[in-house]
């Protein structure tokens, strides 16, 4: 059995289109996806390390919607993500220098300078291979790719700033899967989009508290 037709049956069940969503044909793949992503990035805003083993759970689904959707970049990126998500897992878990796992804290200059500056060749990379690829979206989709990767860096080491990429990344993504008829998929990362928000103000309350109270000024 060649492989494209094995991994077509091996799909196919995350593939049943179960209903309409204005011009969405929503698949289980889809709303799976729905549900582990909300879940993830719950997670991720209130801190709890399992956000990491559900979002390897909403990559396997999004990298059949997206696949289907022939937005291939996005489809990679769930592949990069699992590895990701394995790395960031056991950096809140094991890393530091006390290996008891990271805590929220800046990104510093220079981490933040060199993250800008390779988002410009690697969109551009990604644009040319995906135009080649036959992609449907290819500077789109590669600038979400490189904003998505950028942005989950971050999120294994704890920088706050990770939101900020997230937040960026998501006003790229809710208009290009309008576009693809992702009805369900853009109303997920609208819904993203607002716990970015939140994700944000939580953990700059997680970092002041951690600085501690700044001094009081003595009166002269």
């Amino acid at each position: 059995m060649p492989i494209t037709e094995f991994l077509s049956d091996l799909t196919a069940p995350l593939t049943t289109v179960l209903g309409h969503v204005g011009g969405d044909e929503v698949t289980w793949a889809e709303l799976l996806g729905f549900a582990t992503g909300a879940a993830c990035v719950w997670l991720t805003v209130k801190g709890r390390t399992w956000n990491f083993p559900v979002g390897i759970a909403n990559n396997v689904f999004f990298l059949v919607l997206f696949a289907g959707a022939r937005l291939y970049a996005d489809a990679a990126l769930q592949v990069v993500f699992l590895a990701l998500g394995a790395h960031g897992w056991w950096q809140w878990l094991r890393g530091g220098a006390e290996r008891t796992g990271v805590s929220v804290r800046p990104a510093g200059p220079g981490l933040l300078a060199a993250t800008a500056a390779l988002l410009v060749p690697v969109t551009w990379g990604l644009t040319v291979l995906l135009a080649r690829a036959g992609d449907s979206a290819p500077f789109w989709d590669a600038l979400t790719t490189a904003l998505s990767l950028a942005a989950q860096w971050l999120l294994n080491t704890r920088r706050i700033e990770t939101w900020y990429f997230w937040i960026a990344a998501d006003l790229v993504y809710i208009p290009l899967y309008l576009s693809k008829s992702l009805d369900l998929t853009a109303l997920v990362y609208l819904l993203f989009l607002g716990l970015c928000g939140l994700g944000l103000r939580a953990w700059r309350r997680d970092l002041a508290a951690v600085a501690g109270p700044e001094p009081t000024a003595v009166p002269a």
